[in-house]
């Protein structure tokens, strides 16, 4: 099932077709630098989404010792 998802219902020959006209645009020599951004993009992208995820986990020191100050005056 996700499988087909991810393959947006598309069937082997036009997969094949996608698969040659990038090739032809592009060339062979092109493809693996094209992935290699590809990669370093998504891993850059899943460090920020941790980082965010990060912040948001951890508690918010600073405002805990403001609001104690505040409720002891």
């Amino acid at each position: 099932m996700k499988l087909h998802l991810l393959l947006l219902g598309l069937g082997t020959s036009e997969i094949l077709l996608i698969a040659l006209i990038i090739l032809l645009l592009f060339g062979a020599r092109r493809i693996p630098e094209l992935m290699k951004g590809m990669g370093k993009g998504v891993k850059s992208f899943k460090e920020g989404m941790k980082e965010v995820e990060k912040e948001i986990n951890t508690p918010d020191e600073p405002a805990k010792e403001t609001s104690r100050k505040s409720e002891s005056n």
